[in-house]
C-alpha cells in the first residue's frame, strides 16, 4: 500500500517561502503521478501542482500558484517536494501529498489520484 509522509509546514509572513517534502514509499510501477493538493478551512481539496514520476519535466500546476510554486522529484530518495514562494494569505491550507495511476495525458488532472499523505499545515499572516 502507497504511503506518502508530509513534512515543511509552518507559519510564515505574506512574501516568505516554505519548501514542504513527501517521502513516498510502496509506489508501485503503475503510480505514474505525483502531486501536492490543499485544503482550506470550509473550501473544498483542491490541486496545487502535479509531476510525472518517470518524465520530471512533465508538470502541472493550478493557475492560482504558477509562477510561485515549483513541484520537483527526487526518485533516488522516493521524494517529492514543493517550493512555495511568494506566500500569500490565502495559501494558508492543509497541504496534501498526493500519488496516481497517471491515466490521463497530465498529472495535473487532479481527479485521478487515489493515496493521500496525513497532511502538513502551511499558515501565511499578514
Amino acid at each position: 500500500q502507497v504511503q506518502l509522509v508530509e513534512s515543511g509546514g509552518g507559519s510564515v509572513q505574506t512574501g516568505g517561502s516554505l519548501k514542504l517534502s513527501c517521502a513516498a514509499s510502496w509506489l508501485t510501477p503503475d503510480t505514474k503521478c505525483l502531486a501536492w493538493f490543499r485544503q482550506a478551512p470550509g473550501k473544498e481539496r483542491e490541486g496545487v501542482a502535479g509531476i510525472h514520476r518517470y518524465y520530471p519535466g512533465r508538470t502541472g500546476y493550478d493557475d492560482a500558484v504558477k509562477d510561485r510554486f515549483t513541484i520537483s522529484l527526487d526518485n533516488a530518495r522516493k521524494t517529492v517536494s514543493l517550493e512555495s514562494n511568494s506566500l500569500r494569505p490565502d495559501d494558508s491550507a492543509v497541504y496534501f501529498c498526493a500519488a496516481g495511476p497517471g491515466l490521463r495525458e497530465t498529472c495535473a488532472s487532479w481527479e485521478q489520484y487515489d493515496s493521500w499523505g496525513q497532511g502538513t499545515q502551511v499558515t501565511v499572516s499578514s
